[in-house]
């Protein structure tokens, strides 16, 4: 897929601010054109090589703006794909703006939010996984983040999704020889060896499919909900895990009443942490939409900490919470007389003295391990809401070609043709590869038709 612009665009890529460098990236057809007018240095411009830094002056009409640096490279080794140039200037907030203007003056335009990613995948640089990936990579919070955001950029995603089409492609090349060229005496796989096939398929869509949960949690946080009676420390909980004074503690019960959010980064693991108000019987109506809040807060959780007081006797947990996430957390044990033991599957901490917090650190890390959320992400290939969305898709299609080929592939073989073609295109959604030209291509290079 080619890109048909032929505009040429400018935008500074760095943040806007106070800083030491700034840097603009000019791309299309006439960004050395536009660059040579910009740039001065004792190399000329036709003799820069690529890939290379040069010094030299930012001018307007050969007045100095400003002193820079400025590499070039030539289409298509570039990170658009076209001809591309980088420009760094001072920081701050008036030069780079005057380098701009003077771009935009020359003719460039101003690029939209993203066009620079969208014109190398458009011009076959990355494919949409890899474009993702960037964005991932620009907005991860923690070491984890970055690694499955680089893998993705590397093309774990690609590569995964390239193995299942080519088994697909296959497949289909083969009914399709059945469908086409009858003539030809081909003979198509049993009934046993394309289903075997097919529920391959889908074994390896499964196995991407479950990694979505991991991959929200690497990009948008675990999920943690504190929650429990009033009072019991729920909110000086939160200020320990954020080490700061985020929510008000009071010896009043009922003091949060409404939910609060932070994140924070506990042992490189990025967790959303929810502090909510305390359940308990009442028919106050504030009080009583802040339970509401607490609930939905709780149904939404990757880990549900259960605050309680450890010096006094405490109810039941409330039915309404997930029980397979919930965990029981033990406070004020400072206030007991001798240690206190708690259940391995729980925690006891004075929020008011610190004891037991890196314990309980280490059991957040440990639960949230076992709620779908793996902390090696060395080789973990994690997907997106978008990614499942086809990936379902794709599913649903393999589903009903085994259910017709299970009913006897000579009568079916176009309908399973058609399902597979199907599941193709939603696979190739993924990568932003939809081409029915491989299918044919496969055909003539595996089974030497002469036609």
């Amino acid at each position: 897929m080619s890109n048909s612009s032929t505009e040429t665009i400018v935008a500074v890529s760095t943040p806007f601010g106070e800083g030491a460098i700034a840097m603009l990236r000019i791309s299309g057809p006439e960004a050395f054109v536009v660059a040579r007018r910009l740039f001065r240095s004792r190399v000329s411009f036709e003799r820069m090589r690529p890939r290379h830094l040069y010094f030299g002056r930012i001018v307007e009409e050969m007045v100095s703006i400003d002193e820079g640096l400025c590499a070039i490279f030539h289409a298509p080794a570039s990170y658009t794909g076209e001809n591309l140039v980088e420009l760094s200037c001072h920081g701050g907030l008036v030069v780079p703006a005057q380098v701009l203007r003077l771009a935009l003056d020359l003719g460039a335009r101003l690029a939209h939010p993203g066009e620079f990613t969208q014109r190398a995948f458009l011009n076959g640089k990355i494919d949409l996984t890899q474009a993702e990936a960037v964005m991932d990579l620009i907005k991860a919070q923690t070491l984890q983040a970055v690694r499955a955001a680089a893998l993705q950029l590397d093309g774990s995603i690609s590569r995964a999704m390239g193995a299942i089409r080519s088994e697909l492609i296959h497949i289909l090349s083969h009914l399709e020889v059945s469908i086409d060229f009858p003539e030809e005496g081909l003979e198509l796989d049993t009934k046993e060896t394309l289903l075997k096939k097919i529920s391959q398929a889908q074994r390896q869509i499964d196995a991407l499919l479950s990694t979505e949960s991991h991959g929200r949690m690497l990009r948008e946080g675990i999920r943690l909900v504190i929650c429990g009676p009033p009072n019991v420390g729920k909110s000086s909980l939160l200020n320990r895990l954020l080490k700061c004074d985020r929510a008000i503690v009071s010896h009043l019960p009922g003091t949060t009443r409404d939910t609060l959010e932070e994140s924070v980064s506990l042992k490189g693991m990025l967790f959303r942490l929810t502090d909510t108000a305390g359940i308990h019987r009442t028919r106050d109506l504030v009080e009583l939409e802040g339970i509401r809040r607490s609930f939905a807060a709780a149904e939404k959780a990757d880990v549900i900490l259960y605050v309680v007081d450890a010096a006094q006797s405490i109810s039941p947990t409330p039915s309404a919470l997930p029980e397979d996430r919930l965990h029981l957390v033990w406070n004020k044990i400072d206030l007991l007389g001798e240690p206190f033991s708690c259940p391995p599957a729980s925690a006891a901490v004075s929020c008011l003295t610190g004891a037991g917090i890196p314990r309980l650190i280490s059991k957040i890390i440990e639960w949230a391990s076992g709620s779908r959320y793996s902390s090696d992400c060395g080789q973990l290939v994690t997907i997106n809401a978008r990614h499942q969305s086809c990936l379902k898709r794709a599913v649903v299609s393999l589903e009903r070609a085994g259910e017709l080929a299970n009913n006897g592939v000579d009568s079916e073989a176009e309908c399973i043709a058609f399902e597979l073609r199907t599941a193709l295109d939603a696979i190739g959604e993924v990568t932003g590869t939809v081409d029915h030209e491989e299918v044919l291509n496969s055909v003539f290079s595996n089974f030497c038709l002469g036609k």
